[in-house]
This record gives C-alpha cells, structure tokens and sequence, in this order.
C-alpha cells in the first residue's frame, strides 16, 4: 500500500505548492479510510463528513436520472474530493460505489476552522479544487438539464408527428386502392350517352352542392334520418352500393332534393354509374383532403421546431414578438396538455410591441416554465393553464399561472437557488429556473413568483425595445 507522505502528497498537482509544515499538519489531523470492491462509500442524502484524498483503488461516482445511471467522475490515487472549504453542502447528492477495494486520507470537517486560520496556502489549493469541481458538476447538469428537455421535446415531436405521418401512409394506401378499382366504373361511365348540356348539368350541380357553406350541424338521430332517407331515394332508383353512397353524399352536405335535380339531367338507367362515379370523386376528394391536412401539420410541426430553436437564424439580439415564441413553444409542448387533460387559455395583448431579445434564449423561458407548470398539475390529473401579455408601463408583461397545488411559502424564495428543486430524484436537476433567471437578467428584464393553493403566477417583464 502506499505510503502517505509529505513528499507524496507535494506530488499530487493541486498541492506542489503549498509548504511542507501544512502538508504536515494535514496528515496529522487526518485518517485513512478503507472501502472494499463493491461497497458504497456515500449516497445521496448522507451528511459530508470532510476532505478526501484518495491513495488508492478506485471509486466511480454517478447520479440516477430517471432511474437511468449518469456518470460523474471517476475518483483514482492522488484525486481531491468530499467537503471542501466553504462549501456549503452539508449533504452528499451523488453515489460513489468501489470499483476496487480503495484507501483514502481524511481531513474531517471540523479541522477547517482551523485549516482556513492556520494554513493559508493549503486552503487556497483546496478552494481552488472546490471552484473547479463546482464548474465541471454545473456545466455536466446543465447539460443534463438541456438533455431532459430535448427528451421531453423529442417526445412531444414523436407524438405529434407520428399521427399525421401515419394519416398520410393510411390514406395514401387507401388511396391506390380506391384508384385500383376505378376501371371498373371506367368502363360504365364510357358506356353512357348523354347530352353535353346535360352533363355540364350534373357536374355543375355536383360543384355547387360541394361549394355550399354554413352546413347545418346535424344530431346523431338527425344524421341517421338523413342517412335513411338517401339510401332509401338511391336503392328506390336501383342505384349499386347505395348505403356507401348515402354515407358520404351526406358527410357532403347532400340532400333527397339535389338527388331529385340530378335526376332531371340523367336517364333512369344511368342514374347508378353516374351516382357511384359521384361517389368515388368524394372519396377521392376526401383522401387527398387527408393527406393535405396531414402534411400541413408536419409542415407546421417543422417551422415551429425552425422559429423554436431559432435554427435558420443568427444568434445576436433581434426585434421579436413574445407571442410568437409562445406559440411555438406550446406547440412544442402540445402532447403534454392533451396527456394531462389540461385546458390552455392564451389571452395576447395584439398591441404589445416587440422587444429587442435573443429569440432561442427566450424560448427557453418560455420552455421551463410552461413544462413547469406542467408537471404541477400532472398529478390531479386535470388543470387550467392561463398564459397572458401585456404592456405595462415600458415593460412587456407575460404572466403563466397554473392551478396546481402551490409552492409552499417557505421555500418561494429559494426556488431560483441553482441545484434547488422539488421533484423526485431523477426527474429535475434545479437548474430549470436557475437558467430562466440567468437569460431574463441578460435581457435586462425581471422574474418573481406568486403562490397560493390552486394558484402559482410567474411573471415575466422584459424591457420593451429601446429599453435594452
């Protein structure tokens, strides 16, 4: 086993410099610590206990996110690590599990009142490793915090994209096999003689029936009279298919009174193909409506995903309307208010001016807040999220207000604090807020909080362009 020395210890790089008599006075004020391959050395939740200098093995330090391991660090011979001077966390967050049986030195907590008086270079270098193990934690759960919010945006976008995807394969197949079967109704049409006039007749009724606006919204036990009546005027006339037909002849707005009219202009033994070549332009129609409205969808889907993450678009400041990166967040986020059954009212001030921001930064906010709120309601299973703007004074004002159970009073005041956060391990880092508080105070504007049961505002002011 290794030998802790004064010479040992000046070879570990943060400690070269500090004098040999504090080195000294480490060692004699501290232990050495055994852990065996295998054994947890702390969790989360443990109390720190002071300094450790590991001497030997190795120790793999790690977090659960989700139920799901994300590694730390990996602590071998000669690493600085434990509670440091001035820290203030008096509890381990993190696991650390033995990857070999390990030995290590440490300097208990209540030597630093001592340490920080006595020995000013050794507190140096172990500040100095503190600074450093806080830039790395905080740049890794930033991180995190980044990949929890791409994995709750991937979803929504899986979700979202996924059923127009799927309506545009279904009504596509749907759509060759209809196109399959129109030879048959090919050769029955070819086969008939009627008027030029008369044609332009039937087709021209055909078009104004389908041009019609305002249709009537119709009852189930309406729809079914309706429904009734058609099929009974076309199996009357011997009309082939005639309960298909009578369906979609009313889902477009078709009456016994046009079929009357079209039957002024087509003989009797023509009324069954030209009644069936009606219906297949309908449903023809109807598919390529569906596929229309389904791309329009990923369409919109894609130019939000563009204007969200600001892609297509430099990163310095520009003039923008707040609303718009609402929008586009709650699309983002839409899957989630229809998982939760939760009612969104938007009540936009169309006046607000713009104000000169980041708009990629800002759609964070917009982003953390909303999802926020969000997971407050989550477990009633039900909610009503109110989102406002308005100008007040020379600030453009947005308020987002849940009615989930509250943040309790005691805590309103730390919920800003980085690392601080009330849900479960795994499913928050504390940085959600800390972020939305660093991009507001870079635009110049303000955030606080207002919170009772059934009721949590955040109000969001930003100063209107000119003001920043």
């Amino acid at each position: 086993m290794q030998t802790v020395t004064v010479e040992w210890l000046h070879t570990i790089d943060q400690l070269q410099d500090v004098p040999e008599d504090q080195l000294q006075w480490m060692m004699d004020n501290s232990t050495i610590e055994y852990i065996r391959e295998g054994e947890f050395f702390f969790r989360p939740g443990m109390a720190a206990v002071g300094c450790y200098i590991m001497i030997t093995g190795k120790i793999h330090v790690y977090d659960l996110v989700n139920q799901e391991m994300r590694d730390v660090t990996t602590l071998e011979p000669k690493d600085i690590s434990g509670y440091l001077p001035f820290s203030r966390g008096l509890t381990i967050n993190v696991y650390a599990r033995a990857l070999a049986d390990s030995s290590m030195l440490l300097l208990p907590k209540e030597k630093f009142r001592e340490l920080t008086s006595r020995n000013f270079e050794l507190t140096q270098a172990l500040v100095h490793v503190m600074t450093n193990r806080v830039r790395n934690f905080t740049s890794l759960q930033q991180q995190n915090e980044k990949m929890m919010a791409l994995g709750k945006l991937s979803a929504g976008l899986t979700h979202e994209l996924n059923n127009p995807a799927a309506a545009i394969v279904r009504s596509s197949a749907s759509l060759l096999e209809h196109l399959r079967l129109e030879p048959d109704d090919f050769k029955k049409i070819m086969s008939i003689r009627m008027d030029p006039k008369e044609v332009d007749a039937v087709q021209q009724k055909m078009w104004e029936v389908l041009g019609r606006t305002g249709k009537p919204r119709l009852t189930l036990m309406q729809r079914t009279e309706l429904e009734d009546e058609i099929t009974g005027w076309l199996e009357e006339h011997e009309v082939e298919s005639a309960a298909e037909i009578a369906e979609n002849f009313l889902e477009d707005g078709f009456t016994c009174d046009d079929l009357g009219d079209f039957k002024a202009h087509i003989a009797v033994p023509y009324l069954s193909p030209v009644f069936n070549w009606i219906n297949s332009v309908l449903v023809t129609r109807k598919m390529v409506a569906d596929i229309n409205e389904a791309s329009r969808r990923i369409s919109e889907l894609v130019q939000s995903v563009k204007s969200f993450t600001h892609m297509d678009q430099g990163k310095g400041k520009e003039l923008t309307d707040i609303r718009d990166g609402i929008r586009n967040t709650l699309t983002m986020l839409h899957y989630r208010f229809k998982k939760g059954s939760v009612n969104l009212v938007e009540e936009y001030d169309a006046t607000l001016p713009r104000i000169n921001a980041m708009v990629g930064e800002l759609n964070q906010v917009w982003t953390n807040l909303i999802d926020n709120a969000l997971d407050a309601m989550e477990p009633s299973g039900h909610g009503q999220l109110t989102i406002r703007t308005e100008k007040e004074h020379d600030w453009a004002k947005t308020t987002i207000t849940d009615d989930g159970p509250g943040i309790p009073a005691d805590i309103q005041t730390r919920i800003f604090e980085p690392f601080f956060t009330t849900k479960d391990i795994g499913k928050g880092t504390g940085l959600g807020l800390d972020v939305v508080c660093r991009i507001i105070k870079q635009h110049h504007g303000s955030i606080r909080v207002q919170s009772k049961p059934g009721e949590t505002t955040f109000i969001v002011c930003f100063p209107i362009n000119g003001q920043n």
